[in-house]
């Protein structure tokens, strides 16, 4: 990792705004959108960028702002990466967002997020706290291939569960679903009852497939090559050098996501989870999350 003195930390306007601390990731998900070139990575992925004035940055900007609103981290790079554990830059930003009284919208697939349960608490009962996890499949042979440096499945299953004995609402983000990988009714309605028995608020798809641009889509096929063997060239037969890959499967995958998130009583449109997301009512009374 390198650090940097960034020049700002707040990106966005309005009741939601966001901040990335670490620029890169560690985690090596096969799939990662953030390796794009369109992002203008100057420096290896994996040599994590480290904002370390980001604590100070983010507690000038919040003592600038009029009005408390939603403060968002993990959508570019997660926020619990493994150089999280030395530097604790996130649990510093965390306790700056929790001294200014604004909300916290945490994405991340590691259960590093743990740690700092006793801060998300404390926001979440002072403003309001949504972590957001990443869960793709239930297969746990299959998820150390396409996530090989972060927790399973079953452990964020898990980091969702005790989010919830604490009164922490969360949001899944169900994506991507990789053609002819993990796209299978099975699969879908075994992550969504998953989700419905943590008490999952809502659950995020945008339409059972994936995207891939240039620089994401190199690293993903090389580790096609790697792990499924000749499933590249099924790729390239099928989408071509396309930006949106959908499941073959798509209609009928997304009638039983619509269907086991109506029965659960979960959001299930990207629109509804964002706007929950982005919520930060004057008064925020945990026991009607739940009750």
């Amino acid at each position: 990792m390198h650090f940097v003195d960034a020049k700002g930390i707040l990106t966005g306007s309005g009741g939601f705004t966001g901040m990335n601390i670490y620029r890169g990731c560690t985690h090596g998900c096969i799939y990662c959108d953030s390796r794009s070139r369109c992002y203008g990575f100057t420096h290896p992925f994996e040599d994590i960028e480290v904002k370390r004035n980001a604590p100070e940055l983010l507690e000038q900007a919040l003592k600038s702002k009029r009005r408390r609103c939603m403060i968002g981290t993990g959508s570019m790079s997660d926020p619990y990466m493994h150089c999280e554990e030395k530097l604790g830059l996130t649990r510093r930003c965390l306790e700056i967002i929790r001294d200014q009284g604004f909300g916290a919208a945490i994405q991340t697939k590691s259960d590093r997020i743990l740690r700092d349960i006793d801060l998300l608490d404390e926001i979440n009962r002072a403003a309001k706290c949504v972590v957001q996890m990443t869960l793709t499949t239930y297969d746990e042979d299959l998820c150390r291939i396409l996530e090989p440096n972060v927790c399973t499945t079953q452990r964020r299953i898990q980091v969702l569960e005790q989010l919830r004995e604490r009164g922490i609402p969360t949001i899944v983000w169900m994506t991507p679903i990789l053609p002819f990988i993990n796209d299978t009714e099975e699969n879908v309605a075994a992550i969504l009852k998953a989700c419905a028995h943590a008490g999952v608020r809502g659950v995020i798809d945008f339409g059972m497939g994936l995207t891939l641009r240039e620089g994401d889509r190199e690293y993903y096929y090389a580790a096609l090559d790697r792990h499924f063997p000749g499933l590249k060239e099924r790729y390239i037969r099928r989408y071509g050098s396309a930006y949106e890959l959908p499941s073959p499967r798509a209609k009928e995958l997304q009638a039983v996501f619509q269907r086991i998130c109506g029965e659960k009583g979960m959001l299930s449109t990207p629109e509804a989870c964002f706007a929950y997301l982005r919520e930060l009512p004057e008064k925020y009374p945990q026991t009607s999350l739940f009750g």
